[in-house]
């Protein structure tokens, strides 16, 4: 009996993993089989799930030995969670007992072990594999449902795993292995295509125009009128308008959903999520957090698009929460356990009523009605959402005409994507638009002529513009200049961003 074995596995968070090493020690004495490493309730009763497995894979069971067990899970101060370690744990300790022979260098093992010995899929295993790319890992086994998504990463053999019993065999130094890796993943993404398209919307040419310009340049946009006047609909078809992810945007999206489960049988997200939480969503589903923090409805929108419908409705408290993805596009969370950062980099579209009444001429809210408005939604809130577009009824004889002639969500995308193109070539980055400037940037990308200059100015002061807002105009003006494929910003562009901010809703 050898008595000592380590072996490598990870532990997924997000956008990223830890390695933990599975060290596993064997001594004579009355049976225990004890886990140390700060495991919760999931791994600790991986013992019983490890035992029956080795069991039915044909190995003399840990209870049928008289020795003592000792499982380590390095390092000790992470908190291991879920059942990542069931298979890293069963190899580890058949390499202590010498009922298996094989070099655990340079492999890593992930997966949840059932009583028979097959094995089960786990979340975030996307994560674990850019992790074992990372630190030059060649050889990465995971669960058969698994491989595709580990898959995705170039440069690191992932191999499909089925149960215990396949993988000792594959594993044996004096057979021939009997596993192949899968083929690499193909990143094709597709068109994004929404619920609804632009041309089944009758109107509204200046709603759309806006959601194109926050397409093009990723900026945050609230669609505000009375009830039924088709804000909702808007922003279901805004998806189709915007551009498939790249690939290291697709990585992220898909870790961020993999470890949260909500991958729903997909292997890669290749549109921009779309998140419409309800309104009665807490502070901690919207925004994350917990006893143990977990990522809320912003860090699941990364990449894509948080719709909040009924935006007054939410509680204040998430709404102010805000404040921080809208401007710095991730979010923190403290807790008395420790303090984290979720990524939030998402486009906040966002819809609420003015009005409670159905009038069609009822456009404003009643006094009673504003000042609740002025409460729930904050002056720095305004100042972070860049367009503001009115949405008011349209009248019925147009609601009947056909949708011939209307433009579709294809040609919008084909001119959104041109402007993305532009902000790339700035850029010199494929995942920075326009909303993501600073005022370095703004100076130095975004030259204003002289009357242009003027023009601005004297608009931000008539319209006592914040700091803040007045140089998020100049950005919806560099991003309207790009859809026109204009290399300079000029005054049209200055007085239709201008158009877009608040009108009678805050006063």
């Amino acid at each position: 009996m050898r008595g000592f074995a380590k072996v490598r596995a990870a532990q997924p968070t997000l956008l990223s993993a830890t390695i933990v090493s599975v060290e596993t020690d064997l001594s004579r004495g009355l049976y225990s089989f004890s886990m140390v490493g700060l495991p919760d309730k999931a791994v600790e009763e991986a013992r019983d799930r490890v035992s029956a497995a080795i069991k039915h894979a044909g190995f003399d069971s840990p209870k049928s030995q008289n020795h003592k067990v000792t499982i380590s899970l390095a390092p000790a101060e992470l908190k291991k969670e879920g059942a990542y370690f069931d298979l890293p744990i069963a190899l580890s300790y058949l390499l202590a007992a010498d009922a298996v022979s094989f070099d655990p260098s340079n492999k890593l093992f992930a997966g949840e072990l059932s009583l028979d010995g097959n094995l089960r899929p786990v979340r975030g295993i996307l994560s674990i594999a850019r992790k074992a790319k990372e630190m030059g890992i060649a050889e990465l086994y995971v669960p058969e449902e698994n491989a595709a998504e580990a898959a995705l990463i170039n440069e690191l053999s992932v191999f499909p795993v089925t149960s215990l019993m396949q993988l000792v065999e594959h594993l044996k130094t004096d057979t021939p292995p009997t596993l192949l890796p899968t083929p690499r993943t193909p990143f094709a993404p597709t068109p994004t295509e929404g619920a609804f398209d632009f041309k089944d919307v009758r109107g509204h040419e200046t709603a759309k125009r806006g959601l194109e310009i926050a397409a093009a340049g990723r900026h945050n946009i609230v669609l505000y009128g009375p009830p039924g006047t088709g804000k909702t609909f808007l922003a279901s078809a805004f998806p189709g308008i915007l551009p498939p992810l790249s690939f290291d945007e697709a990585i992220e999206a898909t870790a961020i959903h993999s470890v949260s489960g909500s991958l729903n049988g997909r292997t890669l997200i290749e549109h921009p999520p779309f998140r419409s939480p309800h309104h009665t969503s807490s502070y901690v589903a919207l925004v994350g957090g917990g006893q143990i923090p977990r990522p809320g409805e912003v860090t699941l929108a990364h990449k894509g698009v948080l719709f909040l419908d009924e935006f007054p409705e939410f509680d204040r408290r998430a709404i102010d929460a805000l404040r921080e993805p809208l401007e710095n596009r991730v979010v923190s969370v403290s807790r008395a356990k420790g303090s984290v950062s979720f990524p939030a980099d998402f486009i906040l579209v966002a819809a609420l009523n003015p009005s409670r009444g159905h009038n069609p001429d009822e456009t404003y809210q009643t006094e009673k009605d504003r000042l609740q408005l002025q409460k729930k939604i904050s002056g720095p809130i305004i100042d972070r959402i860049d367009l503001w577009i009115e949405v008011p009824h349209i009248a019925h004889e147009k609601l009947a005409q056909s949708s011939k002639g209307v433009e579709g969500s294809a040609a919008v995308r084909k001119r959104v994507i041109a402007a993305r193109t532009h902000q790339t070539a700035r850029f010199k980055n494929s995942q920075r638009t326009n909303a993501m400037m600073g005022v370095r940037d703004i100076e130095t990308l975004v030259p204003l002529g002289k009357e242009v200059a003027a023009i601005i100015t004297n608009a931000a002061q008539k319209l006592n513009l914040s700091p803040r807002a007045f140089h998020r105009t100049i950005k919806i003006a560099r991003t309207i200049a790009d859809l026109a494929h204009e290399r300079y910003v000029s005054e049209n562009h200055v007085l239709e961003a201008l158009s877009f901010r608040p009108k009678n809703l805050f006063e």
